[in-house]
């Protein structure tokens, strides 16, 4: 399921009948209040959300999505007539998934959503990664050590988990800004560092074990 939250219901109403038409199941709201509501009844798998809404804008909606366990896994696309680079680094730093910047055709829409919605998708082979005293369970999205429970964010579980999936394997600024954001810009590059700190930050004395390998980009440590 696909909602779309978006203030002027003719862009909404054309946003839902493009999925619906391509096969996705879509619907349609007009402000916070409404979809807040219909999430509590029914989640859904990916949120296009415009920043520009009458009662609570976009970016408060996307923290409140990524701060709550419930919803922090849920994919957000987000769909605004801002364009400065700015607001392009304030939600994918906020954790969005994806970035569209109106005006943008339907099929441009249909073809990022279903993107994300493949990358969220992909099966992986073992539901728990363990190394270093380091555990990452993908079911319960938590990571652990001796120390206890580190609290990251969705996209600080996102890297940890594919630095770890592929232990010892340099990836890029671009091959990670690919693999989590989905996207290629390179005035972004910064996000990938700003998030790197912040997870080793929180790793605390593992936190070394995200290396840096200078003038490539980043790996996790494999063992000896």
């Amino acid at each position: 399921m696909i909602y779309c939250v978006e203030d002027d219901p003719s862009i909404r109403e054309l946003e839902v009948y493009t999925l619906n038409s391509m096969g996705m199941e879509a619907e349609g709201f007009e402000d916070a209040k409404t979809f807040y509501k219909a999430l509590e009844e029914r989640p859904c798998d990916l949120v296009l959300l415009d920043i520009m809404l009458p009662d609570q804008d976009g970016l408060s909606i996307l923290k409140a999505l990524r701060s709550s366990p419930r919803t922090a896994s849920i994919a957000i696309v987000m769909a605004t007539a801002k364009t400065t680079e700015l607001d392009k680094i304030s939600a994918l730093d906020m954790g969005a998934d994806d970035y569209l910047s109106k005006p943008f055709s339907m099929l441009e829409m249909a073809a990022r959503i279903k993107a994300v919605l493949r990358r969220i998708s992909k099966p992986e082979n073992s539901s728990v990664l363990r190394s270093w005293g380091l555990e990452l369970d993908r079911e319960l999205h938590k990571v652990s050590s001796e120390a206890g429970t580190i609290d990251l964010t969705l996209k600080e579980f996102q890297i940890l988990e594919l630095l770890m999936a592929n232990e010892g394997k340099v990836f890029s600024r671009e091959k990670l800004m690919d693999r989590i954001w989905g996207i290629e810009y390179d005035a972004q590059m910064r996000t990938v560092d700003v998030h790197i700190r912040t997870l080793r930050a929180k790793l605390g004395d593992l936190g070394d074990l995200v290396e840096t390998v200078r003038g490539i980009g980043y790996r996790f440590r494999g063992q000896q």
